[in-house]
């Protein structure tokens, strides 16, 4: 290929053949991905796919750039390292609700508060695929799966309320069947300087079909779904035709004949308390009165990263002192000596 030319699409496909279920919402975000990053003006060799176990997971060896197919739950702290020693690089990582939010919780959180420069795609199917149909950390209550035939009884785990928790500087919602929005959504992340993090509604067909058709399906979509955008009053409906205010911390629907654009929640991605609030819009969809699903950028901030910090700290270091010892630097202060 020649470098000097410009990426396309076709350019991202692999030789390998796609092993996802025929009708995986994996296809659709595979196909966005490598639509969007010829659009970044970045170097194949300065890209970089992560991912850890699962059906997502897969994802480098459909792109035909620098990957690695890591270990369960440990995508985040592979990514890091790179991260950590190669500043340049566009890292992305690649994970699902079961790889990131139960085994590699706790590296996927401390990334967030930590605050590399990386893009994390977090599909979630609210079930474990790969390994063939039991619930995951993001199922809900009473979900029949096959390892809770009776209904699981666990509390589901809020991706986007967690990420908000723990510290992380962007935050967003899109899903597998609005690629238009995806597309959106995946420029905005990498854009942001610092860990990106995108919760993505990923059906799977094959043991948790329908789980988001209320949100995806045309007839519902509209009635389920609200698209939040900064600056921008939240409006849905068929016709646009309801909007939502905040009653003090509450929010609560309300038709625009009775109501202007202006009384409503103006949507502020730098405010962090609002974007708790949207987080927990998480009602039961099927019953009368239930919130719309956000969907968009949730949150943004912009502070340091932590590659930055370090190569900084580093910086700092070796032009006041020198390359100095490293046994005696990992000796530290504290020594005896014993008589």
């Amino acid at each position: 290929m020649d470098d000097n030319k410009p990426l396309t699409a076709k350019d991202l496909v692999t030789n390998q053949e796609v092993r996802w279920c025929p009708g995986c919402g994996d296809y659709s975000i595979l196909k966005q991905v490598q639509t969007v990053i010829p659009e970044l003006g970045l170097k194949r060799e300065n890209i970089v796919f992560i991912s850890g176990i699962g059906c997502s997971s897969r994802f480098p060896y459909y792109m035909e750039t620098y990957g690695m197919h890591s270990i369960h739950g440990r995508a985040t702290a592979i990514a890091s390292g790179l991260k950590a020693v190669r500043d340049d690089l566009s890292v992305w990582i690649i994970t699902g609700d079961g790889d990131s939010l139960s085994i590699g919780g706790n590296h996927f959180i401390h990334l967030l508060r930590r605050n590399f420069d990386v893009n994390i795609l977090l599909f979630n199917n609210e079930i474990y695929g790969l390994t063939k149909g039991q619930y995951s950390p993001t199922s809900h209550k009473g979900q029949i799966t096959k390892s809770s035939p009776f209904g699981t009884v666990d509390y589901a785990f809020n991706p986007v309320a967690l990420c908000l928790g723990a510290d992380a500087s962007f935050i967003a919602r899109t899903m597998d069947r609005d690629p238009i929005h995806m597309r959106e959504i995946l420029k905005r992340a990498h854009l942001h300087k610092g860990a990106s993090a995108i919760e993505i509604y990923q059906n799977c067909n094959v043991f948790n079909d329908g789980a988001f058709e209320l949100f995806t399906e045309k007839t519902t979509k509209k009635l389920h779904t609200v698209f939040v955008n900064h600056g921008k009053p939240l409006v849905f409906g068929q016709d646009s035709e309801k909007g939502i205010i905040l009653d003090g911390t509450t929010p609560r629907i309300v038709e625009l004949s009775n109501y202007s654009l202006n009384d409503l929640w103006i949507h502020d991605e730098s405010d962090r308390n609002k974007a708790f609030i949207l987080a927990r819009m998480f009602d039961d969809p099927t019953q009368e009165g239930a919130m719309p699903r956000p969907f968009g950028v949730f949150y943004a901030e912009t502070r340091a990263c932590y590659e930055d910090l370090l190569n900084q700290q580093v910086e700092k270091i070796t032009t006041t002192r020198g390359k100095g010892n490293l046994d005696a630097i990992l000796r530290g202060n504290s020594v005896w000596e014993i008589v």
